[in-house]
């Protein structure tokens, strides 16, 4: 995911920086995917491994699944690349990845909502059939 999403960025950053004419854009643009889409790949193949690893790691801890945990791991993981380069960008990481995690989650639950409400069934279960409403559109008994 991360290969393909950076390649398609950087394709079009060096489109974009490229000199004037088809063929310079074009190979500006392959260029760029060739020398930093594997770059962006491995980066966010260690950002998901780590989150993951967290992630799996507070379920066992907490011995629950819920959106905190994904939340947490987010935070974790921002705070913990950037470690190097201070405790200010670690908080700011940390930060960003919690809020950013959270939207996730939060679109995910909204999301999950909206799709459960669309296929409710608009006849409420009925234990006894004389509460069903009659078949043939005349008023109920």
């Amino acid at each position: 995911m991360g290969v393909i999403g950076g390649g398609v960025f950087q394709a079009i950053k060096g489109f974009r920086n490229a000199p004037a004419g088809v063929g310079h854009r074009l190979r500006g643009s392959a260029k760029a995917v060739r020398v930093r889409a594997p770059q962006i790949g491995g980066s966010f193949a260690v950002w998901g491994g780590l989150f993951s690893t967290i992630d799996c790691g507070l379920v066992r801890l907490r011995g629950k699944e819920d959106p905190w945990n994904s939340i947490t791991s987010g935070a974790l993981t921002g705070a913990i690349l950037a470690a190097r380069s201070g405790p200010l960008t670690m908080m700011g990481s940390a930060m960003m990845g919690g809020v950013l995690l959270a939207l996730i989650e939060g679109f995910g639950i909204l999301l999950t909502r909206y799709t459960a409400q669309q296929f409710q069934n608009p006849v409420p279960f009925a234990e006894d059939p004389s509460q069903l409403p009659p078949k043939d559109g005349g008023p109920p008994p």
